[in-house]
């Protein structure tokens, strides 16, 4: 019996990667799964595997930055299982690698649809199945260029450090409606998409790829221990989908209850790639047997973006 015995979730960017990790790994856990993604044949061997493995799982293939798209996503997803409990807007193309001066209003535009309206758009139009369900789940796989930042991608951190603001938002929005909504930052995770980002880091600071993988390597912490995408589908899995309303308290006043029963779905995970081996951002030690060593700080910060063992409430 899996985790996710008689849940439906909906995967978005299911064509490959962290994408098509999650769409295998809900499989697995009794998930019945709809993939939703562009690439009409990626898509679809993602979904062959889903079933070959003995479990359910349909394709769907369209622009989830379009709300006709999404409606239909939706709608598809209702008439093959009856409900959606679970979502995870995973969606989002990396856009181009320019100076600021370069980034067209065309670049911004698509990065930012790519990524950040469609998880909007997919929220906006899932919420209300979940709140006919009972509750739900809702995982933003957002990264960690939106909480440290990347130079040349302004449109793609803007992107992502949007997911986490929309996270909070949403999660203080939805407690009420027993809907939980988490956000995952990944690091640098092996894959075509950070091949690009490197060659085209490279290619503006007029370097060779094989120098700029180098800096990176030695520039950035734990950057030679990317990770896999079957590493990231653990932290993402929605495990404790809400069964019913009165499995998360009600809270009873808007201003102080909301946002405590909130602070509770409300996190940002830290533990991808860069900061699971070494604690999140507020000096909690999360280090592994046989992970470097980390030291925190001498001050721990209070702030609501730490990993998900600390996130406090404002």
């Amino acid at each position: 019996m899996g985790m996710l015995d008689g849940r439906v979730a909906i995967i978005t960017g299911a064509s490959k990667g962290i994408g098509r990790a999650l769409a295998l790994r809900f499989g697995r856990e009794g998930a019945r799964v709809i993939c939703a993604a562009r690439s009409a044949d990626l898509v679809k061997e993602t979904t062959a595997e889903v079933n070959k493995a003995g479990n359910r799982a349909i394709a769907f293939t369209g622009d989830l930055s379009r709300e006709d798209d999404v409606r239909r996503l939706v709608a598809a997803g209702l008439e093959a299982f009856g409900k959606i409990d679970a979502l995870v807007n995973n969606a989002g193309d990396g856009g181009p690698t320019k100076p600021v001066q370069d980034y067209t209003v065309e670049d911004w535009r698509y990065t930012i649809d790519s990524c950040l309206t469609s998880s909007y758009l997919c929220i906006r139009f899932v919420v209300p199945e979940m709140i006919k369900a009972g509750g739900g789940a809702i995982v933003n796989i957002s990264s960690g260029a939106g909480r440290r930042g990347l130079p040349y991608r302004i449109g793609y951190c803007s992107a992502k450090a949007g997911q986490v603001g929309m996270t909070y938002g949403m999660a203080l929005e939805l407690a009420p409606h027993n809907i939980r909504v988490n956000c995952v930052a990944p690091g640098a995770v092996e894959g075509d998409r950070i091949d690009r980002v490197i060659a085209g880091q490279a290619e503006v600071r007029g370097i060779p790829t094989p120098e700029e993988l180098e800096k990176l390597r030695t520039g950035v912490p734990l950057f030679g221990r990317r990770t896999l995408p079957a590493r990231v589908r653990v932290v993402a899995s929605p495990s404790r989908i809400p069964r019913s309303p009165s499995s998360c308290a009600r809270p009873t006043s808007p201003a102080g209850s909301t946002r405590r029963a909130a602070s509770a779905r409300a996190s940002i995970s830290c533990s991808a790639s860069r900061s699971s081996d070494r604690g999140c951002r507020n000096g909690r030690a999360t280090t592994r047997p046989g992970a470097l060593p980390y030291t925190p700080p001498s001050t721990p910060r209070r702030s609501t973006t730490g990993c998900r063992a600390c996130a406090t409430s404002r």
